[in-house]
């Protein structure tokens, strides 16, 4: 009777491990420290207009087309629609800088871009000096704030040096580092996708990506409409939800501003 029920209960160790598996049971993986990225605060105490993005594990950036800027070859301020996984428009944000900038120093370009809700509130604000983004600087790389609401530092996107990868980190308002963000050697993805990993500190583990997504040739070759996809943990903070949207437009204007750059 004692065997009988000795074989009717199950290790809680080893429930879910497999004989033959190579698998170790979760409990004797490593644990990965995640209190840096995973929302801990309250709805009442985010910022405001902020409240959305933590039901949202998938956000789409699409860049609207300036016909104008089709047509003549300027540069005009950029402007796009963030919507969530539905195609449902959540965020509107509209690019803020000079023609001088926009012309002659695109790809490096400061600006600012205000990001608003459905009822034209600012809720989001990314400030981009302007700074290099060539390897033989490394002491002066991209920097990128961002602010929610306007005026208060929610946290940072900091390019590091790499000879070879496009490497950047998400750091949180005290400019501790929080994640990773790590592209392929060539960002000119041609008839695919180019992904950009979102890892944690120890760049072995992959928690989400922000991915530039094929669009055709006649659109790439001829406009500089982008779209983007961002996949994240539902429960990472909405603090560096916001960072990592910050983070899509950095890696746009780096990699993908000049026209051929999608093909």
């Amino acid at each position: 009777m004692a065997s009988q029920e000795s074989k009717g209960q199950n290790n809680p160790v080893f429930k879910d491990y497999l004989p033959g598996s190579s698998d170790l049971p979760e409990e004797n993986k490593p644990v990965e420290p995640t209190s840096l990225w995973k929302q801990t605060s309250h709805t009442h105490n985010l910022p405001p207009g902020l409240e959305y993005l933590t039901q949202l594990d998938r956000i789409i950036i699409h860049q609207q087309v300036e016909l104008l800027e089709a047509i003549l070859g300027t540069e005009t301020s950029s402007k796009y629609e963030i919507k969530n996984h539905l195609g449902q428009r959540v965020y509107f944000a509209v690019e803020e800088n000079g023609c001088f900038d926009r012309n002659l120093c695109s790809p490096i370009r400061s600006f600012t871009i205000r990001i608003a809700d459905n009822m034209g509130r600012e809720v989001i604000t990314v400030n981009r000096p302007l700074r290099c983004n060539s390897c033989w600087f490394p002491c002066f790389l991209q920097e990128l704030e961002v602010q929610s609401p306007p005026g208060i530092t929610v946290g940072y996107v900091v390019q590091n040096w790499d000879p070879f990868l496009p490497k950047f980190t998400i750091q949180n308002e005290s400019k501790e580092d929080v994640l990773k963000i790590i592209g392929p050697y060539v960002t000119c993805g041609c008839f695919e996708d180019v992904d950009f990993e979102v890892k944690a500190l120890n760049e072995m583990s992959t928690i989400g990506k922000i991915s530039k997504y094929w669009s055709g040739f006649v659109n790439n070759a001829f406009t500089n409409t982008a779209n983007f996809g961002i996949q994240v943990p539902v429960d990472l903070d909405v603090k560096i939800k916001a960072v990592i949207i910050g983070a899509c437009f950095l890696i746009d204007l780096m990699f993908f501003e000049n026209s051929l750059d999608g093909l």
